[in-house]
């Protein structure tokens, strides 16, 4: 069994991501967190918060299932989810470049959901 939190694999064009899902608090939030596997300390955290039409956790939802009030859902524990996510973070510019980025980088995830949530007809996956 997989030890909650630890890095999974992703690979996308070429490049080994590392990737975890976590929900935090206090201020109720989920947090996927992406890294180059050749820098270790290079990370992009997408921060989905709780707010008015957002839902990060809580019956009926799992851990990392992130909403909308528009009944959009997107589990964030699917790598074809990450996957997305990820790529969409690159066409917006957040991810660590390869060379000479150090640090953590958060950003706020949910224009990037209300983006894959647009275009993908809402799919879970």
């Amino acid at each position: 069994m997989r030890r909650e939190g630890a890095p999974r694999r992703l690979t996308a064009d070429g490049t080994v991501w590392l990737w975890n899902v976590r929900h935090r608090h206090p201020d109720c939030r989920t947090v996927l967190s992406l890294r180059r596997a050749e820098l270790p300390h290079a990370q992009l955290r997408l921060v989905f918060r709780e707010g008015p039409g957002r839902i990060v956790a809580g019956y009926p939802f799992g851990t990392g299932d992130v909403a909308s009030a528009d009944g959009a859902i997107l589990n964030l524990n699917e790598p074809g989810v990450v996957r997305r996510f990820l790529d969409e973070a690159g066409a917006r510019g957040l991810l660590p470049a390869v060379h000479g980025v150090h640090g953590v980088h958060e950003e706020d995830a949910w224009p990037l959901y209300d983006t894959l949530t647009a275009t993908a007809g809402n799919r879970d996956a």
